[in-house]
């Protein structure tokens, strides 16, 4: 049974800036049954208004509070722990955590994908504050992303980096971690076994999202690479595309 639907963005709804074929029909589908859906994204490069408007620029409309990022649950988690970051996340990033840019008393290092941000002096002055003690977070641990025809290194290699440089395991705050999966699941009312996450990602999305209670399916769209199918357990499963994967939770809803 499915009672509850968490989406992907990137590499499922949309690739670059042009909606996947069906995904807008698809996405309707949900919304028309009374199919509650919640949007779940591992996206560090925009802020979470840069991304509602690119949704809506492709004619995706959707609700602020139906939006779950890893940089709202970042913010989120260094309110409640009373931590100072050191930035190292992508320039167009940086009016989220505005509040935070001119703070000297740092006791914490947050890690996104910062593109060309990722330069030699940033990675050291994160590897100097994490030996020195300071909380080492991660907004994500993807591997690499899909941008029009070009996959493009995410956040993950530069953590990993980070990791072995201090011997020093970071806390990620996105997906595939429990919690964020679990703010989502909980503003939908829904109990964790009766949501399904669609996703491109097996490692990130679908093998997360099983490991945090839900059902999975991947989509051979965005990411997706030969073999990842193989990757999948009896709890998951394997679709075309969101629209094929939207006809199998109507099937089950």
């Amino acid at each position: 049974m499915i009672s509850g639907v968490l989406l992907d963005l990137s590499g499922v709804l949309y690739v670059g800036n042009k909606p996947l074929p069906g995904a807008i029909q698809a996405v309707q589908k949900l919304v028309d049954a009374g199919l509650p859906v919640r949007y779940i994204t591992n996206t560090t490069r925009k802020t979470s208004d840069a991304i509602l408007k690119q949704l809506a620029d492709m004619h995706i409309h959707i609700r602020p509070g139906e939006l779950f990022t890893a940089p709202i649950a970042a913010k989120d988690y260094l309110k409640k722990n009373n931590l100072i970051p050191y930035l190292l996340i992508h320039p167009n990033l940086e009016p989220e955590f505005a509040e935070y840019k001119q703070s000297p008393d740092i006791n914490a290092v947050l890690v996104g994908d910062a593109g060309d941000g990722f330069t030699y002096d940033k990675m050291n002055m994160a590897f100097r504050y994490i030996r020195e003690g300071a909380a080492f977070l991660a907004l994500g641990m993807n591997r690499y992303f899909r941008d029009n025809d070009h996959f493009n290194l995410d956040a993950g290699p530069f953590v990993q980096a980070l990791e072995f440089a201090t011997d020093q395991q970071a806390t990620v705050i996105g997906k595939p971690a429990v919690e964020f999966y679990m703010s989502a699941v909980n503003a939908m009312h829904c109990k964790p076994e009766e949501v399904v996450m669609v996703g491109d990602d097996v490692e990130a999305d679908v093998i997360g999202a099983v490991s945090a209670g839900l059902q999975g399916i991947l989509v051979r769209t965005g990411k997706f690479q030969s073999g990842d199918e193989d990757k999948l357990g009896s709890n998951e499963r394997c679709d075309s595309d969101i629209s094929s994967a939207v006809v199998y939770i109507l099937k089950n809803y």
